[in-house]
């Protein structure tokens, strides 16, 4: 079985959306912390608003549910950059030149 990559489309401000994910639907909340090392941070929750896990930074390099695995999402999450490999997603940049991606497969 081959990997598959699903972009999952985001805004550079805070949003809320549900979407499938492995064939399950979850919410999603994305919010800015300003503050001087802020940044975007994820919150996910199942269908029916259940929050599963809260306060993931949305930085590149990780696969961001990594130690989330118990939560049986099937899948990964990556965060990339069109610039530096390393460059977190600024406030205007978000969906713009940070893209978030669902990841499956080997």
């Amino acid at each position: 079985m081959a990997q598959t990559f699903t972009l999952i489309p985001l805004l550079p401000r805070g949003q809320r959306f549900s979407i499938a994910l492995a064939s399950i639907t979850y919410n999603l909340r994305v919010t800015w912390n300003d503050a001087e090392e802020g940044g975007y941070i994820l919150d996910i929750g199942d269908a029916v608003g259940n929050i599963l896990v809260a306060g993931i930074p949305l930085v590149t390099g990780a696969d961001l549910l990594a130690q989330h695995v118990h939560l049986g999402i099937g899948g990964s999450l990556f965060v990339t950059t069109d610039r530096d490999t390393g460059d977190v997603p600024t406030f205007d940049g978000l969906g713009v030149t940070s893209h978030l991606y669902f990841v499956t497969g080997p």
